[in-house]
């Protein structure tokens, strides 16, 4: 028996961020005592609201087979959530509901990307992006932003990567994994560009929209010239601590809903009755519901930023969302202790894991191979001791 793969599978990677976190779990489970900031999960637990909701569903039988793109009531609810929170005018039939936004996202992609046409992905991106295009048969056309500009897109670099090959860009505010929020200004900016190449389709991925210190969220589905060709990815993962729930939802224009509902037709069908109610409860609540968590990640963030700031050869930027930090620690490029050697993010990663046993993320997996990804998402004290470990493994390298 030949044990191939296909060609598709062959294009994937694994996700880093999911391999970094199953190091990390192999080490804890041989007993190492192990601090892991490498997963993108809020440390909170779902709403007592929100869980009564799911509980209810249950209780009520709505655990039948829905509709593909979701239980109308709950596209509805999100509908409103648009209009309330957004400014969006999407109906409930330019709704799709999913199993998370990475779904969500997968849809669009595969129902808008060719082979050959090519996908500007902003430098940091999420990590699955990428492999998103690869599974279309698309080129990723990866756009570097800096850390001086906080990795946020200006508009003359996006003007020069866009190509007549070019069909989609996608973005995310407050990214994944940089922690920066787009401006309503720099948003209008980006659109003067857009507005001059209609073959060009936008993703904006909205995930950690709650997540958001500004106190303000800018939505590039509000521009009228661009209404036509923006999807909307959201989602109750990160904002409503609801993880395990598996719920994202996009809105898009008609023709786009309903190719997105025709891919997952064929793949999953439609995401769990149970969590689709769970997550029509939380689109519908007082988007201040997530105040709490939103404050304590601000407060981390400040701690992180503090720590971090000051260990030689890590340069910190003020990250106004999410729950992340991305560093440049290109600095530290060089280095050795004994026989190990820094030469890339990946190597830090590694050695910030298995030497002060704390994990992290290499940037190569973002597309910015110069930082590492840290998620705040963990208590105030387990923060404080990962960075004394951080700077006591840097203070070795030499």
């Amino acid at each position: 028996m030949t044990q191939r793969t296909s060609q598709l599978l062959n294009r994937l990677s694994e996700s880093a961020t999911i391999a970094m976190a199953r190091k990390a779990t192999e080490l804890k489970k041989s007993g190492v005592d192990v601090i892991s900031l490498s997963l993108g999960e809020p440390d909170f637990d779902t709403p007592e609201l929100l869980k009564a909701a799911g509980i209810k569903a249950i209780e009520e039988n709505i655990t039948h087979y829905t509709p593909v793109p979701g239980i109308l009531d709950v596209r509805e609810a999100i509908s409103k959530k648009f209009k309330r929170d957004n400014g969006l005018d999407y109906g409930p039939d330019q709704i799709v509901v999913s199993n998370g936004a990475k779904q969500s996202i997968t849809n669009v992609v595969l129902s808008l990307v060719d082979p050959g046409e090519e996908v500007i992905l902003p430098a940091p991106y999420w990590v699955s992006y990428a492999d998103m295009v690869a599974l279309a048969g698309g080129t990723s056309r990866v756009l570097a932003t800096s850390i001086e500009h906080d990795f946020k897109i200006q508009p003359e670099a996006l003007e020069a990567a866009i190509t007549d090959k070019t069909r989609l860009l996608i973005y995310s505010s407050p990214c994944n994994p940089s922690g920066s929020v787009y401006t309503q200004s720099e948003i209008d900016a980006l659109a003067e560009v857009l507005k001059r190449h209609p073959q060009v389709f936008i993703i904006s991925d909205e995930i950690y929209e709650l997540i958001n210190f500004t106190g303000k969220h800018a939505s590039i589905g509000t521009i009228p010239a661009l209404k036509d060709r923006v999807i909307t990815v959201n989602g109750v993962s990160k904002g409503f601590a609801m993880t395990g729930w598996r719920l994202g939802y996009i809105g898009a224009p008609m023709w786009i809903a309903k190719a997105c509902s025709k891919v997952q037709g064929q793949v999953t069908s439609a995401p769990c009755s149970i969590a689709q109610v769970a997550a029509g409860a939380a689109v519908s609540a007082n988007p201040s519901i997530a105040d709490e968590m939103k404050s304590a990640f601000l407060k981390r963030r400040d701690i992180m930023i503090a720590g971090l700031s000051a260990i030689p050869g890590m340069k910190v930027n003020k990250p106004m969302g999410a729950f992340y930090l991305f560093p440049d620690v290109s600095e530290l490029y060089g280095t050795s202790v004994g026989q190990r050697h820094i030469n890339d993010a990946e190597d830090f990663a590694m050695y910030l894991l298995e030497e002060a046993h704390v994990a992290t993320v290499g940037g190569g997996a973002f597309g910015t191979p110069e930082c590492i990804r840290l998620s705040y998402a963990e208590s105030e004290a387990q923060l404080q001791e990962a960075i004394r470990r951080i700077s006591k493994a840097v203070e070795a390298l030499d």
